[in-house]
């Protein structure tokens, strides 16, 4: 089945690539592949999505989607004829950190999953940590206190803040213990059908293809960076569909897609 991308809209003109997208929307079709945009109101099924290859395996490149308008979206790709490449169950075993974190515990930060009703401040002064870093089951955010906090009576305002700047606290509320890291050296790897690559020709970390073989997802991102010790750690898995290209070119991006013959073959 051949393979179509699938791009967040303009927000302000729906037949438009929202313009943070522009160079992938370009790239992907460079290489020889279809691609159309999803504009919101496909979400919320208020209209059909367009231009969908029927049969075709559909990636979506756009904004991160909760769970709701990910199956939203599975919904409109299943009515235009096609499929997701990464099924909903797919989207949150790399999404949402409770899921991937016991399958690479060793490998990433010490992590605690609280709930919106427990005692938080109680929660974290028990750990008996020097610090903590902050984020919902998806993503961290930059408060005035900042992601990483030291005092656990600070985190009734992380969590206020989250809730103001994002609306909502996706999930629950992900707690990892701070590990001293090198600065400037993350980098960001995808992982498709089990292959890890690298946005350049350098050879990828093996702690990558370890991670690449446990998670249960066709298409998902790896941060990796370097402890002060030298060792290798995990900070973060996401989705691939919804990881930023940090370190890649939309062309490089482009290229680890196989054709239709290639997957064949």
């Amino acid at each position: 089945m051949p393979t179509h991308f699938l791009f967040s809209a303009h927000p302000l003109r729906a037949s438009l690539v929202e313009e943070m997208f522009g160079d992938q929307y370009g790239a992907v079709q460079a290489a020889g592949f279809t691609a159309s945009v999803c504009p919101d109101a496909a979400l919320r099924a208020a209209r059909p999505l367009r231009d969908i290859p029927a049969g075709a395996t559909i990636v979506y490149r756009g904004w991160m989607l909760n769970a709701g308008d990910y199956a939203r979206l599975a919904g409109a790709v299943g009515d235009a004829g096609a499929g997701l490449l990464t099924s909903p169950a797919a989207y949150l075993a790399a999404h949402h950190l409770p899921n991937w974190y016991p399958l690479i515990e060793a490998f990433t930060p010490e992590t605690r999953v609280l709930t919106m009703g427990d005692d938080l401040e109680v929660q974290l002064r028990s750990l008996g940590w020097d610090a903590f870093f902050i984020k919902d089951y998806v993503k961290s955010i930059k408060t005035s206190d900042g992601s990483i906090i030291r005092d656990p009576s600070q985190i009734g305002h992380v969590v206020s803040e989250m809730e103001r700047l994002r609306g909502e606290v996706e999930g629950g509320l992900c707690v990892r213990r701070v590990e001293p890291f090198v600065a400037k050296t993350e980098r960001r790897y995808f992982v498709l059908q089990g292959k890890a690559f690298g946005p350049d020709d350098e050879p990828v970390p093996e702690l990558v293809a370890q991670v690449a073989e446990r998670i249960p997802s066709p298409f998902f991102s790896v941060d990796v960076v370097v402890r002060t010790d030298g060792a290798l750690r995990i900070v973060e898995v996401g989705d691939g569909q919804v990881s930023d290209l940090v370190g890649w070119s939309a062309e490089r991006f482009a290229a680890i897609w196989p054709r239709t013959s290639e997957a064949a073959g």
